[in-house]
């Protein structure tokens, strides 16, 4: 069952919003946000957070610029998805920009894991580094730190995942989640965190003198990269980081990006002029991930950081082949799951854990997804790893943080869970093969004793009924400009309408012309193969259909149901 729910909208806040100026529709949908002032919505450069702020960033500027000024040799451990990817490129391009001997490293997925692992660390150590940085990993990296250290190697963390009982003994750590940080954003992308790490370090090296007969390198000029981390790794849009995509954002459109964002915009078909945050969460984002499920995120890294354009559109096609191939084995993998699931009663579970053999570490997360979709439980999906590992990758629903769930698993069951780490929303984690029944048994317990009855119902948040006025193209490129995603999510509305006319596309799209008080609307609800009755009440956002050059509002439908 699928329950539409009204947002409560904050009467006072709708008042302040605008009184100060904002447009009626959008005070409405900032106030039922969360929004309290205008101040909020400022997305100018001088409203972000400083970056001394942030803790272990002061003392990770003084660190990389002794390493600098002494010609060290510096190797950033990055991580195989989107987030690490950009946070490695702003690390590569800001250090070199500053003057560094800076090199970078990706584990391999499917052998090495996840993080700076001891295996990880010999192999950085093949470069001779000074000082090892991580990004987007290292705050569970007990044992990779040991061994860095060991090998003489000063050691920088920068992440933002949640740290567990005990925090690796890195010379410097920035991440806003580690304890004793009061850092204001807690969302903190990895990428952002890099990012304000090389704030900091710019800060450190122009009091040093260090700009005082060369050009100040300009940092902004990265914020497309770090706003494509941002939303591809769906961390909350709080103010901060509303204003780092914010900010990426206005220079794609503007056309000053790396080449490698070019050639991603170019491959996938849509114009970074009118770049939206739909566009890296959903074109940009999977291509690059695809590196890094399917081959090597260096290939990923290596798009962002080149200067060659033609270099960057190679490095684009091959990226966007790979995305198609994960798409046909996430298809594959989906079916398999769902075959499996035709018989499965989602009331009497509350999660869900699926294992096939042949199933591929690098796409299991997505399939997670799409299951926890489709059922509304907290899905992990597992695929065979090494010497008798399963990996898994969990998604999890709104009631549940994930991590914390598998906290709790490890603490009843010190021995079931190999190593884990993650967000509230995602999280991964290695168990044993012959552990996978117990597993299922022990984490249906914690979830069941975790969650309500009513959280397990899939319930879509609206923004109420959109006016006919505001049922316009107008209205509809005005949304489409702002700045939507996790904990700030894009408009959706509801409303009665009259079904005039339905059909199927593609045997799988159910296309609909609805009508409401004597106006019609062209309808679209994607992978629903069923049709509609006569009236119906449906949830949708409001969209712009583009079809041989002529632009019309269409309504994208996400669920309806009998009026």
């Amino acid at each position: 069952m699928t329950r539409i729910q009204p947002r409560q909208i904050p009467q006072r806040a709708l008042t302040a919003l605008t009184d100060g100026g904002i447009h009626p529709l959008l005070a409405r949908l900032y106030a039922a946000r969360g929004i309290r002032s205008k101040h909020e919505l400022d997305t100018s450069l001088k409203a972000l957070l400083p970056p001394d702020a942030l803790t272990g960033t002061r003392e990770a500027a003084q660190l990389l610029a002794d390493a600098i000024e002494a010609g060290a040799r510096m190797v950033i451990v990055a991580d195989y998805d989107c987030d690490g990817a950009t946070a490695c490129a702003v690390g590569i391009r800001a250090l070199r920009a500053f003057g560094a001997d800076v090199h970078y490293l990706v584990p391999d997925r499917i052998t090495l894991g996840y993080g700076l692992t001891p295996p990880m660390v010999e192999i950085a150590a093949r470069l001779e580094p000074d000082v090892l940085i991580t990004v987007d990993n290292g705050i569970a990296s007990v044992e990779g730190i040991a061994a860095a250290r060991a090998h003489g190697m000063a050691t920088v963390i920068t992440d933002h995942h949640l740290p567990g009982d005990v925090l690796p003994e890195a010379d410097v750590i920035v991440n806003p989640n580690q304890p004793g940080c009061d850092f204001p954003s807690k969302a903190l992308a990895g990428v952002g965190a890099m990012f304000y790490t090389m704030l900091a370090l710019r800060a450190e090296l122009r009091e040093r003198g260090a700009f005082a007969e060369r050009k100040e390198p300009n940092l902004a000029e990265l914020l497309d990269l770090v706003a494509l981390g941002t939303v591809a790794d769906v961390v909350k849009l709080d103010h901060n980081n509303r204003i780092l995509v914010s900010q990426g954002l206005q220079r794609m459109r503007a056309g000053r990006m790396q080449p490698g964002i070019r050639a991603l915009f170019a491959i996938a078909g849509r114009d970074p002029a009118r770049a939206s945050a739909f566009d890296m969460g959903f074109a940009l984002g999977p291509r690059l991930n695809a590196a890094g499920r399917l081959s090597d995120m260096s290939l990923g890294i290596e798009c962002l950081i080149t200067d060659d354009a033609g270099r960057a559109m190679n490095i684009a096609q091959e990226l966007d082949r790979l995305n198609r191939e994960r798409r046909s084995i996430e298809a594959d993998m989906q079916e398999a799951a769902l075959l499996r699931l035709d018989d499965f009663d989602a009331g009497n579970k509350a999660s869900i854990a699926l294992f096939e053999p042949d199933w591929h570490q690098g796409v299991i997360g997505i399939v997670a997804g799409r299951i926890k979709e489709r059922l509304h439980r907290p899905t992990i999906a597992f695929a065979r790893g090494n010497e008798g590992e399963l990996k898994g990758s969990g998604r999890s629903i709104p009631g549940l943080h994930l991590r914390d769930a598998l906290d709790v698993v490890t603490k009843r069951e010190p021995d079931l869970i190999v190593r884990f780490g993650g967000h509230a929303m995602a999280a991964g984690l290695t168990i044993l093969e012959h552990h996978l029944d117990r597993f299922r048994i022990v984490f249906e317990d914690v979830v069941s004793s975790l969650l309500e009855p009513a959280d397990l119902q899939r319930r879509i948040d609206t923004d109420g009924a959109l006016e006919g006025g505001y049922m316009s193209l107008e209205v509809a490129r005005l949304l489409d400009q702002e700045i939507w995603g996790q904990g700030f999510p894009a408009p959706v509305f509801d409303d009665v309408f009259r079904v005039e006319r339905q059909r199927l596309l593609k045997d799988r799209h159910l296309k609909l012309e609805l009508s409401r008080q004597g106006v019609r609307y062209d309808a679209i609800q994607f992978n629903h193969a069923g049709g509609a009755p006569g009236d119906i009440r449906a949830a949708y956002k409001l969209a712009i259909n583009e079809y041989n050059g002529v632009s019309s509002v269409q309504l994208m439908l996400e669920h309806f149901e009998p009026a």
